[in-house]
C-alpha cells in the first residue's frame, strides 16, 4: 500500500469514528442524542487508534499534516514525500466526512440547529475570540507534536524516512499511546475550541459541509485558526524538541 492510500483509509476512518461520534450526539434522532463530551472524546480517541493501526504499516499513520510538518522539519521525513502525505490526508477528511453525511443524512433533515449541524464537520470556538481561539490551537498541538516525539524516543515510529520499520512499535498496542494522547488533549483542552489540532480534520469536512446540501454558513471567517494554529503549534514543539535532544 502506497503513503497516499494509507493516509487517505486512516485519516477516512478517523473522521468517520470523529465526526460520526459528533453526529450522534449532536444530531436530532438519533439514539446517541445528548451524550456529551466524554463520548465525544473518547470515539476520537479510539478514531486515531484505528486510523493509526490500518495506516502505520504503510505510511507511519501521520493522519495529520501538523504531524507531517513536524517530522519534516526535524529531519525525520523526507521533504519530497510530503505532497504526498499532504494529499491522502486532506482526501481521506473529506471522504470521511461524506461518508459520516450519507450515514446520517436522515438526521440531518430534521435537524435545524445550523452550528450543531455545521459541528458534525469542522469545529468552532465557545467564544469566539480571535486571540484566544489561535493559542488554544497552538497549544493543543503543542502538546500533541511534542509527545509524540517522546512516545518512542528519538526515532519516533510516524513514516520516518519513507520506511515502514517498527512502525507500531508493539504492533496494535503501540497504537494505544497515541489514541491516550488525544483523548486528554480532547478532555483538558478541547473545551475552548474543540481542538482541531489537525488542518486536514478541519479543513477537509469544512469544505465538504460547503460542498454538500447542508444548510448553514460553513463560517469561513473562522476556518484559518484551525489551519494556522495547529502548523504553529507543531513548529514550536518542534524546535523545543530540537533544541531538548
Amino acid at each position: 500500500m502506497s503513503i497516499l492510500v494509507a493516509e487517505i483509509l486512516g485519516t477516512m476512518i478517523l473522521i468517520i469514528c470523529g465526526n460520526g461520534v459528533v453526529a450522534n450526539v449532536v444530531l436530532n434522532g438519533t439514539k446517541g442524542n445528548g451524550a456529551g463530551w466524554i463520548e465525544i472524546t473518547t470515539s476520537w480517541a479510539l478514531g486515531v487508534f484505528l486510523g493509526v493501526i490500518i495506516a502505520g504499516p504503510y505510511s507511519g499513520a501521520h493522519l495529520n499534516p501538523a504531524v507531517t510538518i513536524a517530522l519534516a522539519t526535524a529531519g525525520k521525513l523526507s521533504w519530497a514525500v510530503v505532497p504526498e502525505y499532504f494529499a491522502g490526508e486532506f482526501i481521506g477528511a473529506m471522504l470521511g466526512a461524506l461518508i459520516v453525511w450519507i450515514f446520517y443524512k436522515d438526521h440531518f433533515k430534521i435537524t435545524d440547529d445550523e452550528a450543531g449541524k455545521l459541528a458534525c464537520f469542522c469545529t468552532g470556538p465557545a467564544i469566539r475570540k480571535t486571540s484566544s481561539n489561535l493559542i488554544s490551537e497552538i497549544i493543543g498541538t503543542f502538546v500533541l507534536i511534542f509527545v509524540i516525539f517522546y512516545l518512542s524516543g528519538p526515532t519516533i515510529n510516524l513514516g520516518i524516512e519513507g520506511t515502514t520499520e517498527a512502525v507500531i512499535g508493539l504492533g496494535s498496542i503501540g497504537a494505544i499511546p497515541v489514541a491516550f494522547l488525544v483523548w486528554v488533549i480532547g478532555l483538558a483542552l478541547g473545551g475552548t475550541t474543540g481542538y482541531a489540532i489537525n488542518p486536514a480534520r478541519d479543513l477537509g469536512p469544512r469544505i465538504m459541509h460547503a460542498i454538500l446540501p447542508v444548510k448553514g454558513s460553513s463560517d469561513w471567517s473562522y476556518a484559518w485558526i484551525p489551519v494556522v494554529g495547529p502548523i504553529i503549534g507543531s513548529l514550536i514543539a518542534t524546535g523545543l524538541y530540537l533544541y531538548l535532544m
